[in-house]
């Protein structure tokens, strides 16, 4: 590689020397001492030893400030190491001592200026290059390449976006490459990849101290995960109950990387189990992401059929628990060029990915769609200068809350090569601030946890939102976007289903909800409120958001046709007990009348107004009141 640098700069400079009447430079005026450290230079360079190399041109300048063959091979080498602001330096000295030296200097210089933010002048400079008289067509096309990129540099650069990268440490980063982080929604435990030598990609994990506000060290996952062969780009899902990743050249495998999946016991991480033909392909098949319902599988490919070079698809899953047949995202995604690291927010709205096919400042660029009504993408959005810059901006995960974000990055100094950070996401580029609800579901009588379905419906919209099942442990975990009000149904046949209400309107704290649910087996005198039937203010009309929630009771009473239910109807102390009493009937009458229009028999039902009476909260407070304006249902028959 060094050798190569050297061919690099000498053919540079000769070109520049060719050029007639440009030429102020008289290299050989240099005096000796300098000129030998220069020649020692190129020795080191032919041994390889770049830091020697670069020690001995240092040294030529310190003798003579004048030598801009040394300044100009600094410059290159500082350039390739992506030392922008000492290229920068390096090939200003060249440039105020005489511009005109080598023009095609030019182009180096100003991919230097752009790695340091200075887009304006970066243009400036690329402009002459492509003035430059006997450019190659391919030297022209890269120029112009590179015009454009500096030209979005200098657009996004205008828009000021904060940005102050926070290195996570050394309980997280070595000097060993790090990247593709991944949390759980709660923030508590991050899996990642490390490259143990730059030989061999394994997953590491840590979980978050709250006490000391830090990570504790992490910690090789181990078998039968991490192998001797490459483990790369995992995600774990937002309950910390799945680990799927990209296993390439496993025995069995169907490609050089297929996508597999473990799953966290209490005796420790699953075998890995392949996804199969369904998913997988005979090409590479990597970089997967769960939906926070985990019912949606992203993941990259170059397998014939796509846009470009690799290609973002999603499967989805099947009621049977298979995956469907893989999915393009469609031109508002995948470009001719590569798509890249797909990762989609908790919200299960807004999509991050990088792209080098998109407009963009460098190599490879962080962008972001978000969903539309009726299920496409947006056309992506450039993350923008300092996000992404001249080079390789290839991994972005976003925290629940919508504002943390964590990349990883060898731009700054870290512990060695790639390390990771977090940061503040600006406002624009933020997804859906995003609550979670988890608990446990489980048989009230007994207490053995129950995989119980849950629905979570947009209560103004009556739309599902999102149906999960609760594991073979009774654990559930279900994402709540902020700026709505969800009613969540829990369900298990042979028993009464659980509602509860999510108003998240105004919701600005970030609280997540952990909530317990033990389900009533059916028997006589079993009841449950009915937390989403909804009235205006001293009336007994039902309101349409409490449509879904009546469903729900009326898939019941089907499901079961030997049930017979008691409706009642409670209020708060406000008014009159005769009003209270008269209005707390109206209500339960309303809701049998709901279920004999859908088709439950009236003999079935009956409907009991009690008022104020039986109270489960204070009427002293609002919150108390609330609860107490509620609707029952009780099993009178089974």
């Amino acid at each position: 590689m060094h050798f190569s640098l050297k061919k690099h700069i000498l053919y540079v400079l000769l070109l520049g020397w060719c050029i007639p009447g440009l030429a102020q430079y008289q290299p050989e005026k240099i005096n000796k001492k300098a000129r030998a450290l220069y020649l020692d230079a190129q020795s080191a360079l032919d041994r390889q030893n770049l830091q020697q190399a670069i020690g001995f041109l240092k040294m030529a300048v310190n003798a003579d400030a004048r030598y801009l063959d040394a300044w100009a091979q600094l410059g290159t080498m500082a350039l390739q190491q992506k030392q922008y602001a000492e290229a920068a330096a390096d090939f200003k000295q060249v440039m105020t001592i005489d511009s005109n030296y080598v023009p095609r200097l030019y182009y180096p210089y100003a991919k230097s200026l752009a790695g340091l933010g200075e887009f304006d002048q970066a243009i400036a400079y690329m402009q002459r290059y492509l003035q430059i008289p006997g450019l190659g067509s391919e030297e022209k096309r890269q120029g112009e390449t590179w015009l454009q990129h500096f030209e979005i540099g200098l657009q996004t650069a205008s828009q000021h976006h904060p940005f102050q990268p926070h290195n996570l440490g050394d309980s997280i980063n070595t000097p060993d490459p790090e990247y593709f982080p991944s949390l759980t929604v709660d923030g508590h435990t991050l899996v990642f990849t490390r490259n143990l030598h730059n030989m061999n990609e394994d997953f590491y994990i840590s979980t978050w101290d709250a006490a000391d506000s830090q990570w504790h060290k992490a910690v090789n996952i181990g078998p039968p995960i991490n192998t001797p062969e490459n483990e790369g780009t995992a995600h774990i899902s937002q309950d910390g109950r799945i680990l799927i990743y990209a296993a390439c050249n496993q025995p069995g495998g169907l490609g050089s990387c297929d996508i597999v999946y473990s799953v966290k016991t209490p005796q420790g991480w699953s075998e890995p189990i392949n996804l199969g033909s369904q998913v997988n392909s005979r090409y590479w098949d990597s970089q997967p992401c769960l939906s926070p319902d985990n019912h949606d599988l992203y993941f990259v490919s170059n397998r014939p059929g796509g846009y470009g070079g690799s290609d973002i698809y999603v499967c989805h899953l099947q009621p049977d628990g298979s995956w469907s047949k893989p999915e393009n995202l469609g031109p508002n995604i995948n470009t001719a060029g590569d798509e890249t690291a797909p990762f989609i927010h908790a919200d299960n709205q807004t999509l991050y990915f990088a792209s080098n096919g998109w407009p963009g400042i460098g190599d490879m660029d962080l962008f972001y769609s978000r969903r539309q009504p009726d299920g496409s993408w947006s056309k992506p959005i450039n993350l923008g200068y300092p996000i992404n810059t001249i080079d390789h901006d290839g991994t972005l995960f976003v925290a629940a809350d919508g504002k943390t974000a964590y990349f990883a990055s060898d731009r700054f100094n870290g512990f060695g090569q790639l390390d990771i950070y977090s940061f503040t996401l600006y406002p624009e580029a933020r997804p859906i601030p995003t609550l979670y609800v988890r608990g446990k579901v489980y048989d009230s009588l007994t207490h053995q946890p129950l995989s119980a379905a849950i629905d979570l419906i947009d209560v103004n919209t009556d739309s599902l939102i999102t149906r999960i099942h609760s594991d073979a442990y009774g654990q559930y975990l279900v994402t709540l976007p902020i700026g709505k009000i969800y009613a969540f149904h829990v369900s298990h046949p042979g028993y009464l289903f659980y509602s509860d209400q999510f108003s998240l309107i105004n919701q600005k704290a970030y609280k997540p909800y952990e909530i317990n649910i033990p389900l009533q087996p059916i028997q006589l005198h079993a009841s449950a409120t009915l937390r989403n039937v909804f009235f205006d203010y001293n009336k007994y009309n039902l309101k349409p958001e409490s449509r879904a929630e009546l469903d729900k009771l009326i898939t019941f009473l089907k499901e079961n046709p030997s049930v017979h239910i008691v409706i009642k109807g409670y209020t708060d102390s406000i008014g009159t007990k005769a009003f209270n009493l008269t209005l707390s009937q109206h209500r339960a009458e309303a809701v049998m009348q709901y279920l004999i229009e859908h088709g439950i028999s009236a003999s079935r039902l009956k409907a009991v107004g009690y008022g104020e009476a039986y109270p489960v909260a204070s009427n002293a407070t609002e919150e108390g009141r609330a609860l107490n304006r509620r609707v029952e249902f009780e099993i009178t028959a089974k």
